[in-house]
């Protein structure tokens, strides 16, 4: 079956192309004449504003020709094999499909062939555009979900108009979101072997050591509510926490290469099962890993089951954050003794006196029992963490010691989408717009979307192989269409 012209057979076809382009240029063109036969000149943004309203019209009645030529033989088919049995088909009918893309809207009528032996109906030109199922075709859809992505859905809608021309929904954005995020799996979200490598590449000095690889993990809260029925009372929402991981280079002038990120609103046990997967594609041997966290246990035990060669690292601002507490409570809040008790505690920390410094605390007489118990907090959190707390040695050997990469993470994932103004989440839908976001982020969207359209494609050969007795059920099909 010919897909498109030969290199013979395209030269007069392109002829006929740049003919009926002028011819559409030329039309185009004419609706500027106002502009010239007015008294007054038009101002930039008059003429700007003239050009991406009529633009669509142009770029799409060229890309309408641009089918049409580049695919004559196709469009004009009359016999066509069976993909399933191979027998010999002739045409049934031409079907006319109405298609919305970045460029504009237009039409391609193509044959349509049915196969009574297999029940199977089909449409050759579509497997070759690679036609989605929807109206909106896979130029528009990507865009749309990284848009999404980023604002509320029916922000989505308007920005989307008002920059590109083209209309889209509130849910139609809410539904190829979730769509695509049914394919972002932890396995195409995550960076590939190769692109790590090449980023540890990136970071590594010849002379120097291997590069310092930090894995830093942390929760932060987010609204959830159960999935309801519709037209019934939604359920108590309520706040959960979502496990997150963000992995980076400290690259040459201590610059941040981002490796990788992951947030879910998952258990314990499943963060641990993600973040092992995720180890596996990364060559510890060329690194030298540091295990980046606060005083909670799920996390550490997650990371050194990961990464069971890491140095483990307490955040300092976290542990920073409970010496001014205590101190705040031994002393006058924000007093000059309180102050100093917190830088002095600090530094004998900073420099590996734990010992001495839980010492310290045990003599202590606080003056009310809150005092006493946040004292004894501090004395627990130092002994359970003794040996995550050296950060001389560790800044001095080029590790990081402070969780500004994961908490900034948090934000930039987490907060900024999921904490809109009276956002509440259905767990799934949640996960799967952190699945998009840890995707853009990583740079592994694109390749993410591509599977996605690769998938949509093949449903849409599905859907056309069904008969025209169940075009009823096939519109039930295409929930975007």
């Amino acid at each position: 079956m010919a897909i498109a012209c030969t290199q013979e057979q395209f030269s007069p076809f392109l002829e006929e192309f740049q003919t009926m382009a002028h011819e559409v240029l030329d039309k185009w063109l004419e609706g500027f004449r106002p502009f010239f036969e007015s008294e007054e000149p038009p101002g930039l943004e008059a003429l700007s504003n003239h050009f991406q309203k009529t633009r669509s019209e142009f770029m799409s009645a060229c890309m309408q020709a641009a089918i049409e030529k580049l695919f004559p033989h196709m469009i004009e088919q009359t016999q066509a094999p069976c993909p399933r049995c191979g027998k010999s088909l002739s045409r049934k009918r031409s079907d006319e499909r109405k298609v919305s893309t970045m460029q504009g809207k237009f039409s391609i009528w193509r044959p349509y062939f049915y196969c009574a032996d297999c029940h199977h109906g089909f449409h050759p030109l579509d497997k070759v555009l690679r036609l989605a199922p929807q109206h909106h075709q896979h130029d528009v859809q990507r865009r749309v979900v990284k848009t999404a992505a980023r604002v509320p859905f029916a922000e989505t809608a308007e920005q989307f108009e008002e920059l590109s021309g083209v209309m889209v929904g509130n849910h139609f954005s809410h539904e190829t979101l979730n769509a695509v995020a049914d394919v972002a799996a932890l396995e195409n979200v995550i960076p590939q072997r190769e692109e790590i490598n090449a980023r540890i590449q990136r970071a590594t000095v010849a002379s120097g050591p291997p590069p310092v690889l930090v894995v830093a993990s942390d929760g932060a809260m987010t609204p959830t509510r159960p999935q309801a029925p519709r037209k019934t009372k939604r359920g108590r929402g309520r706040y959960r926490e979502v496990k997150g991981v963000r992995i980076y280079l400290i690259g040459p002038e201590k610059r941040i290469i981002h490796v990788a990120s992951w947030h879910q609103i998952q258990e314990a046990d499943e963060f641990t099962e993600d973040l092992i997967r995720i180890a596996e594609r990364i060559d510890v041997s060329r690194v030298r890993v540091a295990l980046l966290g606060d005083g909670a246990g799920w996390l550490w035990n997650a990371m050194t089951k990961a990464f069971p060669q890491g140095r483990q690292i307490l955040d300092y601002y976290h542990c920073a954050e409970h010496v001014w507490k205590v101190a705040d409570h031994l002393y006058p809040e924000g007093s000059l003794e309180a102050h100093e008790w917190a830088e002095a505690t600090l530094v004998r920390l900073c420099l590996g006196k734990i010992k001495e410094t839980v010492a310290d605390l045990e003599t202590l007489n606080p003056r009310d029992t809150q005092a006493r118990e946040e004292v004894q907090k501090l004395i627990t959190y130092l002994n359970n963490n003794a040996h995550r707390i050296d950060y001389l040695e560790n800044l001095d050997a080029g590790y990081a010691i402070g969780s500004g990469g994961i908490e900034s993470a948090n934000k930039f994932i987490s907060h900024t989408r999921m904490k809109r103004s009276g956002a509440w989440w259905i767990e799934p839908y949640g996960n799967g717009m952190l699945r998009i976001r840890c995707a853009m982020y990583n740079g592994t969207y694109d390749r993410l979307f591509n599977q996605y359209a690769g998938k949509a494609s093949l449903k849409r050969c599905w859907l056309s192989s069904l008969t025209r007795f169940s075009s009823c059920a096939v519109r039930s099909f295409e929930p975007y269409g």
